[in-house]
């Protein structure tokens, strides 16, 4: 699944089947139009949050039933996040592939239990790690059996509350761990440590630094979308406007065209 340039996009916490296949529609017109391929991403527990009382979706069932229909209706595949151990088994029985969140990456049973599924698994690079620790992460899962592991850079932290991302990161990434390197482009402008516990964001960098990874050579995209992110329950201020993702693809495609780097450097 990794194994071509690939864009994951979907909203931040799963939603109604309304506003999932909305979305889910959405990209699977854009796919269509540009021959990409996309596969839709949603959460159905945000379990990494800072307050207890923050909201985090609808759950292990109802969750995996959204995913059902969002994967029957449009024909995408989709990942999901996982938790804890205990989760994978229900979830790689609905999904394509499964996703390792930052906070979790260093999880050795978390991952291995992943791989062991036999799916996909994207894992995403802790905001505290460099580019050569990812390999351990990586190793575990494909050693438990996962065909295909891709790396996702997401911002390394920065003082407090701010996240920079180093453009070296995807090259690093492909030659420590030996496989794709994907950048997340939504969380990576996330403002964590707000008075109020929740995060914030700066969206308007999202283009600028999408464009940046690309021509640097990642392998791939995540995006988090949304048709009207200020109603979202979660990441309201990261989330890309979902009317805004074709004119960014477009771009993303033509820099691709003028600087294919990814497949130079590896």
């Amino acid at each position: 699944m990794f194994d071509v340039f690939t864009l994951i996009a979907g909203p931040c916490a799963l939603e109604g089947d309304s506003i999932n296949l909305r979305i889910a529609n959405a990209l699977m017109e854009l796919g269509d139009r540009v021959g990409l391929p996309i596969v839709f991403k949603g959460s159905f527990d945000k379990a990494n949050r800072s307050r207890g009382d923050a909201l985090r979706g609808p759950g292990l069932d109802a969750g995996l039933a959204r995913l059902e229909t969002v994967r029957r209706e449009t024909g995408l595949p989709v990942i999901t996040d996982v938790h804890e151990t205990q989760q994978v088994e229900a979830v790689a029985s609905v999904v394509d592939a499964l996703q390792i969140p930052a906070f979790l990456c260093r999880q050795t049973d978390l991952v291995r239990t992943a791989g062991a599924s036999g799916l996909p698994v994207n894992i995403k690079k802790g905001q505290w790690m460099a580019p050569e620790e990812m390999a351990g992460a990586r190793e575990k899962a494909r050693s438990a059996g996962s065909p295909s592991v891709a790396v996702t850079e997401r911002g390394t932290a920065h003082g407090y509350g701010d996240l920079v991302v180093d453009m070296r990161s995807f090259a690093r990434l492909r030659a420590a761990t030996g496989g794709p390197a994907f950048f997340d482009g939504t969380h990576a402008v996330q403002r964590s440590g707000r008075a109020d516990g929740a995060s914030g964001g700066d969206r308007e960098h999202i283009p600028a630094l999408v464009r940046a990874a690309v021509a640097a050579g990642c392998d791939g995209l995540f995006l988090e979308v949304h048709p009207d992110p200020a109603s979202a329950p979660s990441d309201r201020a990261t989330m890309l406007p979902l009317e805004r993702l074709d004119a960014l693809v477009d771009d993303i495609l033509r820099i691709r065209d003028l600087a294919p780097f990814a497949e130079d450097t590896r």
